[in-house]
């Protein structure tokens, strides 16, 4: 019951009723990835390509999408990452998600909200008045 009532009444919570809807009625699953996000695609958009969504699994942030996936997804390759022997290069790290706003963020050395200590300024830089 409370999974229906997330659907109905949040967009952020996975997928609305609306989505489920519109998946059920025209959705092909295509895959699902490491994170549990689950493919679709079904229907053309107005540029006569195939349309392709996602039903994210848990807080919907589209920076859950892994590189295969996100390829896919925005139509640079057409053969989905499960159709396939998808293999990440050595070159990529693992997809980590957006960590903005968390306490994992990055924070440069001199940052409010960092630990380390504002370096002091050279005296190399005159900020501009107006008029002279």
């Amino acid at each position: 019951m409370k999974n229906f009532f997330l659907q109905f009444f949040t967009w952020w919570s996975g997928q609305t009723l609306g989505t489920r809807l519109h998946t059920w009625r025209y959705g092909t699953k295509v895959g699902q990835d490491d994170w549990g996000n689950v493919y679709y695609e079904g229907g053309t958009d107005s540029e006569g390509r195939t349309r392709r969504w996602v039903i994210y699994s848990g807080t919907s942030e589209a920076s859950k999408i892994p590189p295969g996936w996100h390829g896919w997804m925005h139509h640079r390759v057409d053969t989905a990452p499960s159709q396939e022997n998808y293999t990440a290069r050595e070159w990529q790290q693992p997809h980590q998600s957006n960590l903005t706003g968390t306490s994992a963020a990055y924070r440069p050395k001199g940052s409010v909200l960092g630990t380390g200590h504002r370096p002091q300024v050279t005296g190399d830089y005159d900020a501009w008045t107006p008029g002279a």
